[in-house]
């Protein structure tokens, strides 16, 4: 099965709420980029707000944590409501200690994930992944929507698909209807779209026209 997890990153944000309602017959996840201004150069949302969305919405969430040093803030967006439906995704390249942030998360009943970034290379991180619930493969650098699909970073997926056939795959970046069905060839189970959805008129006809 082949979910797909809407950027509100790409929405409104002056109305998250509407932006969730608007995919809520076809969205599988709602993914929520959090960004600090340090470990990328924009700068989002924290944990209020994603508190805020996990109350007016029944969707799993899919929290992307883009920021330095992310053991030091997993505990505020743990109580910001996630459950054993939600994941709660780190980078690999911003924490020291990967494995005992991986062990809190899981711990507080919140599924864990890595995200990577298209240069790090999948023999620094695979010691990983069979301790995590999602691995978020990006195909663009983190930070910033809109940017152009790197079709090379999919030898990553592939990897991880061959090695770890019960892992989620998310890719991430540049995911369109022309990119979606690339990435679900070379073995991703989950696309996170941004642009792509919300920057249609019709943000659930594009969804279905992705998942196609």
């Amino acid at each position: 099965m082949i979910r797909i997890s809407p950027s509100l990153l790409s929405a409104d944000l002056a109305r998250l709420a509407e932006a969730v309602d608007i995919v809520a017959d076809e969205a599988h996840y709602i993914h929520c980029d959090i960004m600090d201004g340090h470990f990328v150069p924009n700068l989002t949302f924290g944990a209020p707000v994603v508190a805020a969305i996990k109350r007016a919405s029944a969707i799993p969430l899919d929290v992307h944590l883009m920021i330095e040093s992310p053991g030091k803030w997993i505990d505020d967006y743990i109580k910001a409501g996630l459950d054993e439906k939600d994941f709660l995704t780190f980078h690999y390249e911003a924490e020291p200690d990967s494995e005992e942030v991986i062990k809190r998360i899981r711990d507080s009943g919140v599924r864990p994930g890595i995200a990577i970034k298209p240069k790090t290379e999948y023999e620094q991180f695979e010691y990983l992944i069979k301790l995590v619930d999602q691995v978020l493969i990006m195909t663009v650098e983190p930070g910033f929507g809109g940017q152009e699909f790197m079709q090379d970073k999919l030898i990553k997926v592939k990897k991880i698909r061959q090695a770890f056939p019960s892992v989620v795959i998310g890719v991430d970046g540049g995911i369109d209807i022309n990119t979606a069905s690339v990435a679900v060839q070379a073995g991703a189970d989950l696309l996170v779209a941004g642009t792509a959805i919300y920057g249609q008129p019709d943000p659930g006809v594009a969804i279905k026209n992705i998942l196609r």
